[in-house]
Formats: C-alpha cells, sequence, structure tokens
C-alpha cells in the first residue's frame, strides 16, 4: 500500500508560528526542551527491529528505538530512530548504549556527524507511525513530523520527530 502523502522538504504554510519554529530547529530539541523545562525526562517507550513502511530498506530488520521526550512530565515530542543496518559499527553500539539519554545528545556533540536535510510531514491515520503517536498522545486529525537523517562514516540512523499538541505550551 502507497502512502497518499510525501515528505516534502518545506514546511506548509499557515503553522502557527510557535510549532514552525519547532519543526524548522536546526539544533538539537533536546537541548531547546531543555532551556524550556524545569525537569526533561527521556522515555523509551521500545527498542527492537520494527519497521515502518516509509523507512525499509529492502527486508532487513535493523536496529529501531521510540522515546518520548517529556518536559516537566507532559509528553512533547515522540522520536522514532531506525539505524542504516543491523551492524552499524561505533554509531550502533552507541545506539545499543543510550538507555534513557536522548540520542540528540550523541548526535549534536560528537563531531563526526554530518545531518541530510529536515524533510516534514503532517502525519494523519494513513502513516504507520500515527497509530503509535495516538496511543501516546491521544487522537487528533495529524500531528506535524520532520525526519532527518545522520551519517556517521558509512553508517547513519534516520531520526523522525513528532511534535504532540502539548509542544504549544513551550514558548
Amino acid at each position: 500500500m502507497k502512502l497518499r502523502k510525501r515528505w516534502r522538504r518545506q514546511v506548509a504554510g499557515g503553522l502557527p508560528g510557535v510549532l514552525r519554529s519547532w519543526l524548522t530547529e536546526p539544533h538539537s530539541l533536546t537541548a531547546r526542551c531543555l532551556r524550556h523545562c524545569r525537569s526533561f525526562r527521556v522515555r523509551v517507550l521500545a527498542q527492537g527491529c520494527r519497521l515502518a513502511r516509509d523507512e525499509a530498506v529492502g527486508r532487513a530488520c535493523l536496529p529501531m528505538r521510540e522515546v518520548l521526550l517529556e518536559c516537566d512530565g507532559v509528553p512533547v515530542i515522540f522520536a522514532r530512530s531506525v539505524l542504516s543496518s543491523p551492524r552499524s559499527g561505533r554509531l550502533g553500539a552507541w545506539f545499543a548504549g543510550l538507555g534513557a539519554r536522548s540520542l540528540g545528545s550523541l548526535l549534536f556533540r560528537y563531531p563526526g556527524f554530518v545531518r541530510d536535510e529536515i524533510e516534514y510531514l503532517c502525519l494523519d491515520a494513513r502513516h504507520p507511525l500515527y497509530r503509535r503517536v495516538c496511543a501516546v498522545a491521544g487522537a487528533a486529525p495529524c500531528f506535524w513530523a520532520r525526519r532527518s537523517r545522520h551519517h556517521l562514516g558509512a553508517g547513519s540512523v534516520l531520526v523522525t520527530e513528532v511534535f504532540l499538541p502539548a509542544i504549544a505550551a513551550l514558548a
């Protein structure tokens, strides 16, 4: 089944300024969250081998991690990361050992990472991640998301960040 919507390289017009600002943030979302809340937490939801249709590279089972970023106990971002190969060398070892730490703490502090262009999409019921996000945030017509690939040597990690309604409260 083909997805009807495709990831875009530009943010749609008409978005509230606060949401547009978060979507287009060029730096670490973790660092930005830390500036806007008293307590910050990464809650690991899943870690293993599961792919959405628009993440698949062949039929390989790739390491995946899903987390919630919480500010003052409120979930504000659902994040999903998928490695480019089952064995991703140094990147794979770091990924496996993150625990409750943010992937952004690695991606934006280690100088070897190169980030591709950010893509945007309003996830709705047709997208495979929609139900996963609804399970933690409640239903909504759509959730704005962004994704980008971060490269380190021959390996890479695809990071998808879905903005939950509570993000608007973080000015």
